[in-house]
């Protein structure tokens, strides 16, 4: 049973008349007769009677091209729904973002995705980098903003940005009464091994950053808090208790004096932001059209956003 069969039949039902129904389905009479009595023979059926002037249904025949009527509508519907997710006209996306970059990219490419595809869902998934990848490399997430390194191979990622590392200290902090000084220069890593450190959670990307910085300039920080809240981190930091590494589009801005200072630290570390992608996955126009959105809104540099790379 093929669904122009299902066609012809519906037709010679309206039409009543082999002629008229071939004419209409644009095709010879004999082909209709014959497609028509090829389907009866299957199905084990008659559906018309014939007369010398025109045709009607069985009792078998008004219940087939019910059916055949719903399966028809139902074929259009989908035809015109894959018609609209061609052109974006609507559709669903679900993007993966790590919480302390979503609150702060998020709100600006949102309402410039939402002006451009209106009729497009999007769906926010905010967790760890490490829940994040398992997601991603799942198919459960159509994309997401993570920072490298990535650890699961199976993704593929393309750069957004790259971004400042600073170091947040107490306002009353001995590194706070020289910020113009350490303004100009940075604080050196490698001076900070005595200080105690308030770092993110396991699971978070960030803090793996954090330690790396304090490996590479020869020590292992002691840490005297943990957080999976970055503004929690960064209230600690004011309050007095530790030190800790922020991302620089994070760093809230200083409103009293008891905000963190937040320092250039010397050799000016930074880290990545990407967008990650399950390697060999259809990549929906959606999708494509929101990673173009977020280019455009965060504004990364021209080499950053050419150059399709993979982890």
């Amino acid at each position: 049973m093929e669904l122009r069969q299902l066609q012809y039949v519906v037709q010679i039902a309206a039409e009543k008349n082999f002629s008229r129904a071939a004419e209409k389905l644009h095709i010879a009479q004999p082909s209709l007769s014959q497609q028509l009595s090829k389907l009866e023979k299957e199905i084990g059926v008659l559906l018309f009677r014939r007369t010398t002037n025109n045709v009607e249904l069985t009792h078998a025949g008004a219940a087939f091209v019910a059916k055949a009527e719903s399966i028809l509508d139902a074929v259009e519907q989908l035809r015109q729904e894959m018609d609209d997710l061609a052109h974006m006209r609507k559709g669903r996306l679900v993007v993966g973002c790590l919480p302390i970059t979503g609150s702060h990219i998020l709100p600006r490419v949102l309402p410039e995705f939402g002006k451009r595809y209106p009729e497009i869902e999007v769906v926010l998934v905010e967790d760890t980098s490490s829940k994040l990848e398992q997601l991603t490399a799942a198919g459960q997430t159509d994309l997401s903003i993570l920072s490298l390194p990535l650890n699961d191979p199976s993704l593929a990622w393309e750069p957004l940005i790259e971004e400042e590392i600073r170091l947040a200290v107490p306002p009353l902090h001995r590194l706070a009464q020289e910020a113009a000084r350490y303004e100009r220069q940075g604080v050196p890593v490698a001076g900070l091994a005595r200080e105690p450190f308030i770092v993110l959670k396991k699971g978070q990307g960030f803090r793996q950053i954090a330690l790396n910085l304090c490996a590479a300039a020869g020590f292992e920080p002691r840490i005297v808090f943990e957080s999976s809240n970055i503004e929690t981190v960064q209230s600690l930091v004011a309050a007095g208790m530790g030190l800790a590494f922020v991302p620089h589009m994070i760093a809230r801005a200083k409103w009293s004096d008891q905000s963190p200072v937040y320092l250039p630290l010397e050799s000016a570390p930074s880290r990545t932001l990407v967008i990650a992608t399950r390697k060999g996955r259809y990549l929906s126009k959606a999708s494509d059209a929101f990673i173009q959105t977020l280019k455009q809104t965060v504004a990364a540099p021209p080499d950053a956003v050419n150059e399709k790379k993979e982890s």
